[in-house]
């Protein structure tokens, strides 16, 4: 048995495009031939407009799903996953917690760096994505043979946790999606579960539009006693390159780390 990470740009977004492009050439070619009037040569312009517009993300879909995938040439999600875990260290008999863990992923990969302690994922595993489950984590950890791991239904908003329950915590690429939420309450969020002298490794794209200033947030986390607080920024060279990060509209990947 193969894990199965799945792949962060879904086949079913690059069957939709592909399939709409088809669809909208084929209605400005009918338009084309078939239409005499004025309204229906705009609507041939705009069909043939519409066939670009799906067929170019359909394009961009088929590539970044070719980036992303663990099986691929690129493995850009492994390398972003691998490498954030590098910075998740736990002391033995330690407790780590990887918020919004989707496929497991980040929660294998630190658990494997971690054998003598044990990592916990949390997830709402909304219908959004549908292809991700508590149980496709389970899988995925039996397949790499990891069993230092367990996971369960937990909100980012409102973790189902205790003040300082847990020695690190960490997640990769998720607040930025919880829509509508204040990207460093969040943050706050998480660190509250994060025990006294505990690491804390937090991948996402932090541009100043989905966090505010990220800078005077670390100082404020300074000012509350953290030891150390670190901004790196990952898209100029360390997970990917700034071409890559523009491409795939990762810019302002960030990663936060530090000890409490």
């Amino acid at each position: 048995m193969k894990a199965d990470y799945k792949n962060w740009v879904p086949k079913g977004m690059l069957t939709s495009f592909a399939v709409g492009a088809g669809a909208l050439a084929l209605g400005a070619a009918g338009f084309g031939v078939f239409g005499k009037s004025r309204g229906t040569r705009a609507l041939a312009a705009v069909s043939a407009l519409g066939a670009a517009g799906c067929g170019a993300f359909a394009a961009w879909c088929a590539y970044a799903r070719g980036q992303f995938s663990y099986d691929g040439k690129r493995q850009l999600s492994r390398q972003i996953v691998e490498g954030t875990a590098e910075y998740v260290t736990l002391p033995d008999g330690g407790v780590g917690l990887d918020v919004g863990c989707g496929s497991g992923a980040l929660t294998i990969a630190c658990a494997k760096r971690n054998p003598g302690a044990r990592m916990v994922g949390c997830d709402a595993w909304g219908p959004e994505y549908a292809s991700f489950s508590r149980e496709l984590c389970e899988r995925n950890a039996a397949a790499e043979g990891v069993e230092n791991t367990e996971f369960c239904v937990g909100n980012a908003k409102k973790l189902p946790f205790a003040d300082e329950s847990f020695d690190a915590v960490t997640s990769n690429y998720v607040y930025h999606n919880v829509v509508g939420a204040d990207k460093q309450k969040l943050l706050l969020e998480t660190l509250r579960v994060l025990k006294k002298g505990g690491t804390f490794a937090i991948h996402d794209i932090m541009s100043p539009a989905r966090y505010g200033d990220m800078q005077r947030f670390c100082a404020s986390l300074c000012a509350m006693g953290y030891e150390r607080v670190e901004l790196i920024d990952t898209a100029n060279g360390k997970f990917m390159s700034r071409a890559e990060a523009k491409t795939m509209f990762l810019t302002g990947s960030t990663l936060l780390v530090g000890k409490k």
